[in-house]
């Protein structure tokens, strides 16, 4: 990329990464792809990023997004981790992605700016190193749709075609993702430090991931125990607002929870329609180890496997790190439970606590269980006062609950309207439905139409509106003798 054009997109990229320990990555130069042409482009993060959307749509931005060029001050690297995946334990690293770097916001702030898809690497494990195109769009589909639920999320910048196929179980087209996210730090880099680093490697890498995301650690008096616990409560907090949601994340590997606390490493994940806390939809999780109803005891599990990195960091007598590190993790559940309750209370209209608030949302929900109800409908009827467009309607045991609710809200001393209106802004009237995620998708990948994903997107972009336009994004899908099914996409 020229000068000047890089100085007219706006990139102004540094990379503190490559100051850690040569242990943690591999510089190396993306391989060009044949024919880089933008399919998405992000117009809105680009401009909180600072770049120019008109300059990145050019031949030149898809150049870059592609890997062919490489913008100044850009010092691309694939990240070494190790991770355990569905519980076994082993060496990974970017197989098929590259960081850039970081952009510097006008602001100051740095954000991680990585290529996924951009072929092979030293971690590749006889992988091609590239992606498909329909993984890179689901992507781009569900971190959008999380960003505008307000979950901590990475988020997609552009999604570039590259003119070349990828060979799967069919031939497909090839795509590289431009990811953006707070920093790739996950557990499984500190899995990868304790496990293959030395002690002075795990030490920058917990010094790195405290100036980066938790600099007001610096003052604690055991600065590694407060990285461990501002961790863990990011983590009990995003995992209990994608239940919240609905949200089944579907491959929870160490190495797929980010240090930040923002939700990383889309593939097979998909939104819940029928609540049922053994729904599964990844094609790979046989057992349900990453079901619906277990996420929140894997987010414990992963951060328990982050604590046995950092022992050595937390105390120098091991029987007291194991000490400290077992408080903290004892505090995860606490921590989880409290944000799901306040959320629930949230989408119920509650403000305040009361004893009996957990059996009435358990009703509520073992209600939902049996008759198979729809989470997210179910929830946006009773926000919209329509108790008769739930499945339930009419029964004895709705009848009871509904008529214990609203003795419930009458006990508090905000207005039925107050109550409304924190309904509205806890129960998003719209979710990325699967069969629309697939509809968009198939236009794109088989028909080079992007217009069903732009009107998809425009209709998730304000989750909580509860506009008359977005009433056809509610509907369920056609029933079908097969259950939903969703791939990694590598």
């Amino acid at each position: 990329m020229t000068e000047q054009n890089a100085i007219q997109a706006g990139w102004n990229l540094d990379n503190s990464y490559t100051r850690l320990p040569a242990i943690f990555y591999a510089k190396l130069t993306p391989p060009p792809v044949r024919s880089p042409k933008l399919a998405v482009l992000n117009a809105p993060l680009a401009a909180a990023l600072g770049l120019d959307a008109e300059a990145l749509r050019s031949s030149d931005g898809a150049a870059v997004f592609a890997g062919n060029r490489i913008p100044e001050g850009a010092e691309p690297l694939a990240q070494a981790y190790a991770g355990h995946q569905f519980g076994h334990f082993t060496m990974l690293g970017d197989g098929r992605a590259l960081l850039l770097g970081e952009q510097i916001t006008p602001g100051g702030e740095r954000f991680d700016i990585q290529l996924k898809g951009s072929g092979r690497t030293p971690y590749s494990r006889g992988g091609d190193g590239r992606a498909a195109l329909g993984p890179m769009l689901r992507e781009y589909i569900i971190s959008e749709a999380m960003h505008a639920l307000g979950i901590p999320t990475t988020c997609s910048l552009a999604v570039t075609t590259t003119g070349e196929s990828v060979f799967r179980e069919a031939e497909l087209p090839g795509a590289v993702l431009t990811r953006v996210a707070a920093s790739h730090l996950r557990v499984g880099t500190f899995q990868y430090a304790a496990n293959w680093g030395k002690a002075e490697d795990l030490k920058a890498l917990a010094d790195y991931a405290l100036q980066k995301h938790y600099p007001e650690a610096d003052a604690a008096e055991n600065r590694y125990l407060a990285l461990l616990q501002g961790v863990i409560k990011r983590q009990a907090a995003l995992i209990a607002q994608w239940q919240l949601v609905g949200f089944i994340h579907g491959v929870m590997n160490t190495d797929n929870m980010a240090i930040s606390g923002e939700t990383i490493d889309y593939g097979p994940c998909a939104f819940m329609d029928a609540y049922n806390p053994s729904t599964v939809f990844s094609s790979i999780d046989a057992q349900g180890r990453y079901a619906y109803g277990n996420q929140p005891r894997i987010g414990a599990w992963n951060l328990a496997r982050l604590a046995e990195s950092i022992l050595p960091l937390l105390h120098a007598d091991e029987d007291q790190a194991v000490q400290l590190a077992e408080g903290a993790i004892a505090e995860y559940f606490e921590l989880y439970q409290r944000n799901w309750l306040s959320g629930m209370r949230a989408k119920l209209g509650l403000f305040h606590v009361e004893e009996q608030d957990d059996s009435l949302i358990e009703g509520l929900l073992t209600m939902m269980q049996k008759h198979g109800a729809d989470y997210t409908n179910t929830f946006r009827a009773l926000t919209l006062e329509k108790p008769e467009d739930t499945v339930f309607y009419g029964t004895e045991p709705f009848s009871r609950w509904y008529e214990q609710w609203q003795e419930r809200l009458g006990r508090q001393p905000e207005s039925q309207d107050d109550a409304r209106q924190l309904m509205r802004s806890s129960n998003p009237a719209v979710i990325p439905r699967n069969h629309r995620v697939e509809e968009a998708l198939d236009a794109a990948v088989m028909h080079e139409d992007y217009s069903v994903m732009e009107r998809l997107l425009e209709a998730l972009a304000n989750p909580y509106a509860y506009a008359a336009e977005q009433a056809e994004y509610c509907s369920l899908p056609v029933p079908s003798a097969y259950p939903y099914r969703t791939y990694c996409g590598t």
